[in-house]
């Protein structure tokens, strides 16, 4: 199982494994991590998974689409390395990831 990083609002990083076809989304929420609301559960419609991943793994994510997009645009703390942590999934591709848990808007 691929082991990611997830950094917290006051800065604590927790390190936690996710099972290979798991969300980002799904392995925070799944790890006891409950500051991530992810309201929709998943669908892609609400932005409240929003994450800023490190940089260095842009290249092994899925590309940003439309729907994700738009919805990181209604946040004001949209950052470059903005992504909605339900569209990122979990695979051998993503070892040693690390994600910030953005603020909430």
């Amino acid at each position: 199982m691929p082991h990611l990083t997830v950094v917290t609002r006051d800065g604590t990083s927790h390190e936690v494994e996710a099972p290979n076809g798991y969300t980002v989304m799904e392995a925070i929420r799944d790890n006891g991590i409950d500051e991530l609301l992810a309201i929709c559960g998943g669908c892609c419609s609400c932005a409240t998974c929003h994450v800023y991943v490190d940089e260095a793994f842009a290249d092994r994510l899925p590309p940003l689409k439309g729907d994700e997009d738009d919805l990181l645009d209604s946040s004001e703390h949209r950052r470059p390395n903005s992504r909605l942590s339900c569209q990122l999934p979990v695979g051998p591709e993503i070892e040693g990831l690390t994600v910030t848990i953005a603020p909430e808007d």
